[in-house]
């Protein structure tokens, strides 16, 4: 056997922080070394994607020919555009990256991929929708590789109580585009002796879905029923049944959901509030397009009466159900302990926010008294909410919502709804569209701190906007327009440009 007709297998891996991309790279070393191969294994740390994504690079080459050659082949040490053979990616953006890099090619490359996501951090971050489209990658994929292969290989890792490398591995063994038999890469990870049943159990369930015979996952536990609410509460009928005798079918399940919601944020006056709310926009409405104004007037009304404060983060992060939830995900036995740190970090204006408007708004104008307290600010903190300290911090924080009518935050909040509500009304009379984009219009503001302000001042300036549109034609679809423009980046660039643009 020549060496300069034998060339290695290459091989790369694109894994995310924790999802044990170096095991794999080890394993696949060591099964190769094990079966008479030569094997060199590097890796390239990736940043802030996620928890950080790491490309590892693997080149095999058959000891028998180098020996007959007299001389040690030389591998590569980074993977090359259109000279990878096996492309293993642990998540589905991870194999949209590869095919970007030029890793995945047609006719050569097969491509092994968990088609589960975990989402990005600019994908998070997004003011809008900044989800990247799974099912374009799955088609551009299975266009470019030689061979796709792809399943869902965290639920199968889930399901088997092991960690996504051995699935990973199992898909790799179940492909058969390494020389090695089955049992080769079994022996491999009982030599690794570490959780050895569970890695087998996940490698069995990654081969069985790579020979097209897909493991059937276990019916998931269904979750506790919530408790039914009080038959005895006089508000909660009066409330549920306002809504099933004013509003119509179309609108009942928004509606119910919305005064559901601001109950549970505040208490059933602050429902009966959203009800009112709602039902006075649907007097001025119609059928004509289906409720339309109505609709998005009550889905983000709702959104807007349960902002995000400081009391309801407290209260969200202390619900039984969180917890059950956080002992769920880590796969914590009956007894055992689960340590729960939350990051908090609250600026000097959600401290004002909370207090009472005379008082918040005075602090707010005093430069002098945040200077002062800009240290009290600087850096976050971490709370243990599964310490007694910690929970009842978080509880008291909580408790403080039977006082937020009072304070600076819900009446500023209050006080801008109505703004935006007779704005809506007026825009109905002459212009039913406008009026429904000026509605969605809301959803510019969300969260809280930087990005509530940056959220908050898209918006005043698109209200500015569409007030000096009225009457003009194809202000509706101009104001669309600029949402879309105020969701593209956080820096308004792109929202600035299409205002001048809208002006001119």
């Amino acid at each position: 056997m020549d060496q300069q007709t034998v060339r290695p297998t290459t091989i790369a891996i694109g894994a995310l922080g924790g999802q044990g991309g170096g095991v794999l790279a080890n394993w696949i070393v060591d099964l190769a070394e094990a079966n008479g191969y030569i094997a060199q294994s590097t890796s390239v740390p990736g940043v802030a994607q996620r928890t950080g994504a790491t490309i590892y690079y693997i080149e095999i080459f058959p000891r028998q020919a180098a020996e007959q050659a007299g001389r040690a082949p030389i591998l590569a040490l980074m993977p090359t555009p259109g000279d990878v053979d096996i492309m293993i990616a642990s998540e589905l953006v991870e194999a949209g990256r590869a095919i970007q890099r030029g890793l995945v090619t047609p006719g050569r490359t097969t491509l092994i991929a968990s088609s589960h996501r975990d989402y990005a951090i600019s994908e998070k971050s997004n003011l809008g929708d900044g989800r990247a489209e799974g099912a374009v990658i799955l088609e551009t994929a299975a266009a470019q590789a030689k061979r796709f292969i792809h399943m869902d290989m965290a639920a199968l890792a889930l399901d088997t109580s092991s960690v996504i490398s051995s699935v990973l591995f199992g898909a790799l063994a179940g492909a058969e585009c390494l020389p090695f038999p089955r049992e080769a890469f079994k022996e491999v990870i009982m030599r690794g002796g570490v959780a050895v049943e569970a890695n087998v159990a996940g490698f069995a369930a990654g081969y069985a879905g790579a020979q097209g015979k897909p493991r059937a996952l276990a019916a998931p536990v269904p979750a506790a029923a919530a408790a039914p609410e009080s038959a005895t509460s006089k508000q909660a009928d009066a409330i549920r049944a306002r809504v099933l005798t004013t509003f119509p079918d179309e609108l009942r399940a928004l509606v119910g959901e919305g005064a559901r919601r601001c109950a549970d944020y505040q208490d059933f006056r602050h429902a009966e509030e959203y009800v009112a709310l709602a039902a006075a926009m649907l007097a001025r409405d119609s059928d004509d397009d289906f409720y339309a104004l109505t609709r998005e007037y009550a889905r983000y009304l709702a959104l807007w009466m349960t902002y995000e404060d400081v009391p309801r983060v407290a209260d969200l992060k202390i619900r039984a159900e969180r917890f059950a939830g956080i002992r769920t995900d880590v796969r914590a036995e009956p007894g055992e302990i689960v340590s729960v740190s939350e990051y908090m970090h609250p600026r000097f204006e959600e401290v004002c926010d909370m207090l009472p408007a005379w008082l918040g708004g005075f602090l707010l104008r005093r430069k002098s008294i945040r200077n002062l307290t800009r240290p009290l600010f600087r850096r976050g903190r971490r709370v243990r909410t599964t310490s007694l300290g910690g929970f009842l911090m978080l509880y008291m924080l909580a408790g403080l919502r039977r006082w937020r009518p009072g304070t600076l935050r819900f009446r500023t909040e209050m006080a801008a709804i109505s703004g935006w509500t007779a704005r809506i009304e007026k825009f109905q009379k002459t212009d039913y569209d406008l009026a429904v984009e000026v509605a969605r219009c809301q959803r510019l503001i969300k969260g809280y701190g930087d990005t509530n302000a940056r959220g908050r001042g898209n918006f005043n300036a698109i209200m500015a906007a569409a007030d000096s549109m009225q009457g003009q034609e194809n202000a509706a679809r101009t104001v669309s327009l600029l949402i879309d423009a105020a969701l593209v980046d956080d820096k308004g660039a792109a929202l600035e440009a299409a205002l001048q643009k809208a002006v001119n």
